[in-house]
Order: C-alpha cells, then structure tokens, then sequence
C-alpha cells in the first residue's frame, strides 16, 4: 500500500489541509497551540496556519482568545455542534485535531468516518495511547504514505454495526 513516489511531508501537509474546512480541538490540544506557536504574541500566525477556518474548542474552561481567529469556545457535546461545524466546512472535512479522547467522543454517537494517523519516530517511556477507546476492530487500512522519517496511515472507521 505505500505509494511508489514518496511526496515530501510539506506536499502531504498541503493535499491534506486543502481539503479541510473547520477544525475541532480539545482544550489541551488548543493550549499546546497558543503556547508553542506564541500565538497571543503573534496572532497573524494563526491566520498563516488556519487561514480563515473555524475552530471548534471543546472545553469547559476559560481559555485565552487569540486575536483574530475564528474561534467557538463550545461546553455542549460534540453531536449538538456536529451540524454546524459540517456546515461551516462546506465542501470539505472536519478536522479533529489532537487527543484521542474527543476523536472518541465523535465515533461514540457515529461521527467519525475516517482517521489519518501521522506516526513519527519518537519514542516515549510513557503516555497516552493514541486512542483511548477500543475502535481498532473498526479499522480498515486504506493508505500508507511515508515521507521521510514519517508515516501517515488513513483508515476507514466502519460503524458499530457493521462488524
């Protein structure tokens, strides 16, 4: 399944964000952002990064708000908001960006059709695992695509009803 020319990781970056349309976080996920980017010192940034994309927090703490982004600090869960964020990406996908705990909350009401997992060579004496419910059942393999020391894995997420 590896494609035989291997796209460099900015050329996959690129065909992946064109076909994004709004984003959601957690609330971890959106101040690992704002710190590592310095994106209250410099908020243009976010506009290089996101361009004009919605982003959905979901948090139920207060956060700071970087100037300029299109921000929507949400509490309710994530099948109330799913319509709106579908709505505001038009065309495109929805993109769940960061920890595994809210992609999980999208697949428990049977949000969630496709996973892309960006895998780097880094290993780690502990942490979190990358999803922190049992999906892999779910998971169908469709693409591999490496680019230098990365991997980036898209599986198809099948509904809990058709396995």
């Amino acid at each position: 399944m590896f494609a035989a020319e291997q796209p460099a990781a900015d050329e996959i970056w690129e065909q992946f964000f064109a076909g994004v349309g709004a984003m959601a976080c957690g609330s971890t996920t959106y101040e690992w952002l704002v710190e590592h980017e310095n994106l209250l010192d410099n908020p243009a940034h976010w506009q290089e990064m996101h361009g004009d994309r919605k982003m959905w927090v979901f948090t139920h703490r207060e956060l700071p708000v970087v100037p300029g982004a299109d921000l929507r600090f949400v509490r309710d869960d994530v099948a109330t908001v799913h319509a709106e964020m579908v709505s505001a990406a038009g065309d495109r996908n929805v993109w769940i960006i960061g920890g595994g705990d809210l992609v999980g909350q999208f697949d428990d009401v049977g949000l969630l059709d496709e996973m892309i997992l960006g895998v780097a060579p880094v290993t780690l004496g502990a942490g979190a695992p990358v999803l922190p419910r049992r999906i892999e059942r779910r998971l169908q393999l469709t693409e591999a695509r490496s680019s230098g020391g990365f991997a980036f894995l898209t599986y198809a997420v099948s509904r809990r009803s058709e396995v």
